[in-house]
């Protein structure tokens, strides 16, 4: 019988027209896309600063960052679109995703390694890959999302 050990739970939401996941321990909150300040000579990727609960949290765009299309979303599903809040070594960002989906349980022995052509993100920021219904699920390392130059422009920016 498999332990508990054996298992992962993910955030998963979609990007573009890939379904993506995150695991759960990495993503603080999901919030709607609003009151969102732009930040001069950023990053073209750094989207602005959102204050949650009076901490500034910079905005990140992975569709930028990764020069994906956004998703085509079908009428209603825009109240599903916002940013997940995710920690970083103990620093929050916010990432826009199109669509929260939901949180899953996966077997680690179900996560294949990811293929080296995957559209889109990179295979140098991916986690694996697992089968679900509809396709597969992305699985990213957010730890490798943003590489230490990133991160430290970010923080030089005083965010």
């Amino acid at each position: 019988m498999a332990g508990e050990d054996n298992k992962r739970q993910l955030v998963t939401f979609q990007l573009g027209e890939e379904h993506y996941g995150i695991d759960i321990m990495k993503v603080k909150e999901i919030h709607k896309v609003r009151n969102i300040r732009s930040i001069p000579n950023a990053p073209a990727y750094v989207e602005g600063i959102f204050n949650l609960r009076g901490a500034i949290i910079p905005l990140i765009n992975l569709h930028k960052r990764f020069h994906l299309r956004r998703a085509v979303l079908e009428e209603g599903e825009e109240l599903l679109s916002g940013f997940l809040i995710i920690d970083l070594d103990g620093k929050q960002l916010g990432i826009f995703i199109d669509k929260i989906s939901r949180v899953v349980t996966i077997d680690e022995d179900q996560i294949q390694p990811p293929p080296q052509m995957l559209s889109g993100i990179g295979a140098e920021y991916i986690h694996g890959v697992s089968q679900e219904d509809e396709g597969y699920l992305i699985i990213l390392d957010i730890d490798r999302l943003f590489d230490p130059k990133e991160l430290k422009q970010i923080k030089d920016m005083g965010l």
